[in-house]
């Protein structure tokens, strides 16, 4: 099982999240969007949530501003989560707007408040899980979209649930973080997410 659980570190990592939330809105929220409308909303994701960050994150590795992708120095976790926290703000000012894509704004406005508090804390020398803020955020989500429109998803949030032990238990056993840093992160990730559910439910 030890040899197992990293996968789900990797499969799970951060830098996907904002992508899994745009699957699962697409596939769960009521709106109807012609076939250009998701090709232009998973394109202008890709590139702001997935392409430039990892164009950052090899820059920055040049310079040795981070040695890996799982951030583990908590020194090199500030200008990452400067960098989330200004794309996902140009994305929703920009293109995933509060009126056009109501849900999902709200999902990346609570990844910008979740990415703040994981960067304030490192202040106080807490190293965040940004795995857990991220795949608690994105339970959360699925069933904020699950309960708006009404479907029966109780399957998909079981196995989200599982997930989050999982993504937790690899997190453990890869040595990366300790129970008080997966609690913190998981509680980063809810919360936002939860805050803001009262606003567009």
């Amino acid at each position: 099982m030890k040899k197992i659980l990293p996968f789900f570190s990797y499969a799970f990592h951060p830098i996907f999240v904002p992508l899994l939330g745009t699957i699962f809105y697409v596939l769960l929220e009521g709106r109807y969007f012609t076939l250009a409308q998701y090709l232009i909303l998973f394109l202008q994701i890709f590139i702001i949530t997935f392409l430039l960050p990892i164009a950052f994150f090899y820059l920055l590795r040049t310079f040795g501003k981070i040695d890996n992708i799982m951030l583990s120095d908590i020194s090199h976790r500030k200008i990452p989560l400067l960098l989330h926290i200004v794309l996902l703000s140009i994305l929703i000012q920009k293109s995933i707007t509060v009126d056009r894509f109501p849900a999902l704004y709200f999902f990346f406005l609570g990844g910008i408040i979740s990415a703040i508090f994981a960067f304030l804390l490192l202040y106080a020398k807490i190293k965040a899980s940004i795995h857990m803020i991220g795949i608690s955020a994105l339970t959360v989500f699925i069933i904020g979209l699950s309960l708006k429109n009404e479907i029966n998803t109780i399957n998909l949030v079981a196995v989200f649930i599982i997930l989050n032990g999982l993504v937790a238990s690899s997190r453990l056993v890869m040595k990366a973080h300790s129970n008080k840093e997966l609690l913190i992160g998981f509680l980063c990730g809810i919360v936002p997410q939860i805050g803001l559910l009262y606003v567009w439910l």
